[in-house]
């Protein structure tokens, strides 16, 4: 982790960003010390070329030409540069942008953007109870350790054909070289230990 001390016209402003590394090489997570979605917000990821009129933090992000994903969390933003961009040339610039951003008293959310965290699928009796048991674990286990990484797994659906169920990876999560092994080594034996019923865990395309 860095402390990065972000400054205005010759004095210095009194905001202060934090950044870490993630799992994910491409991935870089800042920490503005404000709220982003806040506690009670969903957690969101924009990618370059989506509708982002009304996340005008991810507008301004986007403004930097080698960014190519925004992931808001409660109180970070995670950027995903391209592959052929450097930390040490893009970094000062996103720095800026979010600090530019907040000084100005700008909101990273014109409004709450609603989402469907899952599929529009019904589940009833006793596999509406095994889908229960999955997110619970997903909310109370999973996430709160990915985030820490600046990544998020939402739950997609569950086939009770085999057993199967389907994750999606978020912000530093997705495209990160250890996204498999999470999802193969710690998130199926924990799903599978909880919920037997649970065979396997497969990313969601």
């Amino acid at each position: 982790m860095r402390l990065e001390q972000t400054r205005t016209k010759g004095h210095i402003e009194a905001m202060f960003i934090q950044t870490e590394d993630t799992p994910n090489p491409a991935t870089l997570k800042f920490l503005p010390g404000r709220d982003v979605v806040g506690s009670e917000g969903k957690m969101l990821e924009f990618a370059r070329g989506e509708d982002i009129s009304r996340a005008p933090l991810a507008e301004m992000l986007f403004m930097i030409p080698d960014v190519e994903r925004v992931f808001f969390g409660t109180d970070y933003v995670s950027v995903t540069r391209v592959d052929d961009a450097q930390w040490k040339h893009l970094k000062p610039a996103v720095l800026g942008a979010i600090m530019d951003f907040y000084v100005a008293g700008g909101k990273p959310l014109l409004e709450q953007i609603q989402e469907s965290e899952a599929e529009d699928r019904v589940y009833e009796g006793e596999t509406l109870e095994i889908v229960e048991q999955i997110k619970e674990l997903i909310e109370l286990r999973v996430r709160p350790a990915v985030a820490q990484d600046g990544g998020d797994i939402v739950f997609r659906h569950f086939d009770d054909d085999d057993g199967s169920v389907y994750l999606e990876m978020r912000g530093a999560c997705a495209g990160c070289p250890s996204s498999t092994m999470t999802l193969k080594s710690g998130i199926e034996n924990l799903l599978k230990h909880y919920v037997p019923e649970v065979t396997r865990v497969e990313q969601a395309i």
